[in-house]
């Protein structure tokens, strides 16, 4: 679409109200929402009233003096940002003498700054520039002798963005942005009268302050004070395109904005209903790595991975990859093949994936990282409640009174809904984490956590268990909820259970480490504090009894009559940008899309008849199974999209060997990553800003991702997928990635009505979204459980058979950090690196002392599966006998220490709970060395064919 910019009302919307003003403004009777600011109205109406200090992004602040008006009745002239409107009242929005109070507000203002429009790289997009316009402007009185703030120092510290004091208004839309949309309150006003000026921290520069780099500050800033590096190099933009981030699972939705091919700037959509015009720093600048160097754009194959690759056409990298495909099914059999969706990719490419494996290969050998993530989450939530996924929607949380977060780090992982959540909490609602490490939440600006329990990694279930031993002794279940939702009898054998004097929190004490009247007050909390809505994330399902934490999870819920309603819920925070999305596109070896078993006839039936094929009633292998099976020599080629499982996965060494077992193995991504290291067959991706189609977040939205640029591969994912396809002799003849979405809705009730043209007109939807739901559910289970009753499960505590000893004496838990994404592909190849250059591995003072080990140090991290070597982090944020690491980096290699333990139901890997020693070291380990070698000579590209 053509370059404009977005419509700002000055003002935030008025608190939802029913009642409504009549007015008028300029002669015109308007009506509008009881709270609504004069300045709102006026916008609304099509009125513009000129501005510096307000933006809609914040709260009114009354201090520019430029949006005086006046009101019929009053005396003096107020200012419209922060004057609500009122029955019958008369507004005039212009007028002599008010003309004559602007212009002399805007001649002070322009006395104190740069005249060096033309070369300023806001010009034609400067709100003073245009607001000294708006007043009529055209001289300056008090000319630019004696003391300016001109001439100051720029801060060009901040990879993404420029902060040029000299050009500052002080009109504090930064401080307010950083304070009120993202929560950091990294910036402050220093000093007072003409010497106040803009400060991040205290008197840091921007790189070295508590600066998150989300970009609120520069999207709030109406000068060239705040600009980003990218339009300073480019230009201002030309266009703008409305598409969805592919990071995390918030699923933020940002205007691309370009200049001809070149895109300039992310700007968060105020319109994005997950975002609510918010981004963090990967969603708003850390978008590079889509024209970065090291992005393969020729398809490549080789004989042998010790070979060079060699770069040829896609007709013949098509036709090569068909063809192996094909050979190895004669050679070993139909089951001998199969492969990984990708939960980066969108609905259409990750249905089409699974599609190519059930109707093309004839088996369900597929499966998705899903699994190495949130499948408990599937697993445990289909149980209890019937679905398998997240109850609300992100508004949700500004109805919750209580909000327990458990194994989750919001602030790192999910930015943007944490900014959201860390507002709730300013207001008064009240927090309890459930957390080995003090993550970010339990203490920060405005925030407390009422509880932190610190609790031992690998004891969630017991630490539950006890929580509801508090809820049922002291009655402070909600019996009413529960014989009107669930299984009455269900609950008694639950409640019974719970209840034994084993379970309760004094006898639990020596297991999770935490102090037993800190659970039984949290408990009480949760159960009594009103509205409670529980957020969770890998740190409950990357245990051994991941799926038993989240069935537990959805105990309490029940228990508490914390299901069907806004602020409350069962809430997990998906990890990837489409992980949601693949689970719902059947990439699991057991599902057709919506969660439906292969062995349903009538469902199989169904995709037979669209297919035209018959289909495998038998479950498929998953990743582990496929990897176990290569070693064994009956599995012998793969289909891998977008996803490094020698990374992601568990026991490195043994992914290695799975993968070196096979014959053909296919990678489909934007860069040589390391799984491709022993590929046979690489097919170059294309990333989120070259492509159509949908992501569907962790709220179960679906929304649009729309083509910004050209591929510079030359296709879309989809179209990959679809090469392959015809090529092993299926009749596919997709035009565009909304003919895939029509299958997709016509084959899956909860998709059957979303349409693209719904989505366009509409935004999003959230499944399900059909003739029983035709606007979507943003809440789910308010009259009932999609199952029928509520189920309460029996969750017995089963220790880990991960065990700490003599040998390995401390727990290792792994996550993530704000500024990096999985497994760095992406954000690795951007200027984010600024942050996080490396893993570090995070240990007690205490442990560290016992060791010998100085903060920095090289260390060894040793457990049963292996061993890497990583510089240390002494900090308090972890316990004694707990170490934790981040695993964004392939040159740390963390997963090599990973053991193969995983969920009881769904083979979710224990990244969570590793036993593991810690040493003092000379660096990186031999193995790291080795492979570093193995990966650089895997990663050759033949001369010749590279000149080509």
């Amino acid at each position: 679409m053509t370059y404009t910019r977005e419509a700002d009302h000055g003002t935030p919307p008025a608190v939802a109200t029913c009642k409504s003003v009549t007015l008028t403004i300029d002669g015109d009777t308007v009506t509008m929402p009881e709270g609504t600011s004069i300045m709102r109205a006026a916008s609304l109406t099509g009125c513009s009233i000129p501005k510096l200090c307000a933006t809609d992004n914040v709260e009114s602040f009354g201090s520019c003096r430029l949006c005086l008006v006046e009101v019929e009745g009053r005396n003096g002239y107020p200012a419209s940002c922060t004057t609500p409107i009122a029955e019958g009242m008369v507004v005039r929005t212009q007028s002599e003498r008010l003309k004559q109070l602007r212009r002399g507000v805007m001649e002070l203002y322009i006395s104190d700054h740069p005249l060096d429009c033309l070369t300023c790289p806001a010009n034609g997009d400067c709100e003073l520039q245009e607001q000294a316009g708006a007043v009529g402007l055209r001289d300056v009185r008090y000319g630019y002798d004696g003391a300016t703030n001109m001439g100051q120092a720029k801060d060009q510290s901040n990879p993404y963005f420029d902060f040029d004091p000299s050009k500052c208004i002080v009109c504090s839309r930064c401080v307010r942005a950083c304070d009120e949309v993202q929560g950091t309150f990294a910036l402050t006003i220093e000093g007072r009268g003409f010497d106040s000026k803009v400060s991040p921290s205290q008197g840091q520069d921007f790189l070295s302050s508590e600066c998150v780099s989300c970009g609120a500050c520069v999207q709030a800033c109406p000068t060239a004070t705040l600009t980003e590096k990218k339009v300073v190099q480019i230009g201002t933009p030309d266009r703008a395109v409305v598409t969805t981030c592919a990071y995390c699972g918030v699923g933020c939705t940002f205007r691309a904005e370009m200049r001809g091919e070149e895109l300039v700037r992310m700007v968060p959509w105020k319109e994005g209903k997950a975002n609510h015009g918010h981004s963090c720093v990967k969603g708003r600048f850390a978008w590079g790595y889509a024209q970065h160097r090291d992005r393969i754009l020729k398809p490549m194959i080789r004989a042998s991975v010790d070979e060079p690759w060699r770069e040829v056409s896609w007709e013949e990298a098509i036709a090569h990859t068909a063809s192996e495909f094909k050979r190895i099914q004669a050679q070993y059999g139909t089951r001998s093949i199969g492969g990984i969706t990708s939960s980066r990719c969108t609905n259409e490419e990750t249905f089409l994936v699974q599609k190519l494996i059930r109707q093309g290969f004839g088996n369900n050998n597929v499966d998705t990282c899903a699994r190495v993530c949130h499948s408990p989450t599937g697993y445990g939530l289909k149980t209890t409640f019937g679905t398998s996924a997240g109850t609300q929607d992100f508004d949700s949380v500004a109805e919750a009174d209580v909000i327990l977060v458990i194994g989750a780090n919001p602030t790192d992982g999910h930015p943007v809904f944490a900014s959201r959540m860390k507002k709730r909490l300013r207001e008064g609602a009240k927090l309890i984490v459930i957390d080995p490490r003090r993550i970010d939440l339990v203490k920060s600006p405005h925030v407390e956590a009422a509880h932190h329990l610190p609790l031992r990694p690998g004891t969630n279930v017991a630490m539950l268990t006890a929580m509801a031993h508090v809820i049922v002794t002291e009655n402070l279940f909600d019996e009413a909820f529960i014989r009107n939702r669930c299984d009455w009898d269900e609950f008694m054998d639950w409640a019974a259970f719970v209840a034994e004097p084993s379970r309760s929190p004094e006898a639990i004490e020596p297991l999770t480490g935490v102090k037993a009247e800190e659970v039984r007050a949290a408990a009480r909390l949760y159960a009594t504090g009103g509205n409670a809505a529980i957020y969770y994330g890998l740190g409950v399902t990357e245990h051994s009894q991941g799926s038993s934490t989240v069935m537990a999870i959805a105990n309490l819920a029940m228990a508490t009559g914390n299901v069907g309603r806004e602020g409350v819920g069962v809430n997990p925070l998906r990890g990837q940008n489409n992980v949601q999305g693949a689970c719902d596109m059947g990439s699991f070896p057991h599902e057709f899309s919506g969660y439906r078993h292969v062995s349903d006839d009538a469902v199989r039936g169904q995709f037979e008849r669209a297919w035209g094929v018959t289909l495998d009633a038998e479950p498929g292998l998953r990743i582990p199974n496929m990897l176990d099976a290569a070693t064994d020599g009956t599995f012998k080629g793969i289909f891998i999209q977008g996803e490094d499982i020698l990374q992601s996965d568990p026991n490195t060494h043994h992914v290695a060997a799975g993968l070196a077992a096979m014959e053909c193995v296919v990678v489909q991504d934007l860069f040589l990553n390391e799984t491709a290291n022993y590929a046979h067959v690489f097919l170059p991706g294309s990333t989120f800003l070259e492509k159509d189609g949908t992501f569907t977040n962790a709220e179960r939205r679906i929304q649009r991702v729309r083509k910004v640029m050209a591929p510079l591969n030359g296709y879309g994912d989809w179209e990959i997928v679809q090469l392959v396809a015809q090529a092993m002799g299926l009749g596919w003849s997709y035009a565009h990635p909304s003919e895939i979405m029509d299958e997709i809705a016509a084959l899956t009730p909860t998709f059957a009505g979303v349409h693209y043209d719904r989505l366009d007109a509409e935004g999003s939807l959230q499944w399900p979204a059909n003739d029983a739901a035709p606007d979507g559910t943003p809440t789910m289970h308010i009259d009932g459980f999609v199952r029928g009753r509520g189920k309460f499960v029996v969750t017995d505590y089963v220790p880990t058979d991960e065990k700490t000893g003599p040998r390995f004496p401390l727990l290792l838990t792994t996550g993530r950090i704000l500024s990096q994404y999985n497994v760095g592909a992406q954000t690795r190849r951007t200027a984010n690196e600024a942050w996080h250059p490396e893993d570090r591995l995070e240990i007690h003072p205490a442990d560290a002392e016992n060791r010998g080990i100085k903060d920095g140090d090289w260390v060894s991290l040793k457990s049963r599966a292996g061993e890497t070597s990583l510089r240390a982090l002494i900090t308090e944020r972890v316990a004694p006998g707990v170490v934790y690491t981040t695993f964004h980096h392939p040159d740390t290699q963390a997963n090599v220490i990973t053991t193969d333990y995983s969920d009881w139901a769904t083979n979710c890997p224990e990244y969570k709970v590793t036993a593991v020693q810690v040493t003092p070291s000379n660096g990186p380990s031999d193995w790291q060395r080795d492979y570093a070698d193995q990966a650089r000579h895997s990663r050759r590209i033949a001369p010749l064919a590279a000149a080509q």
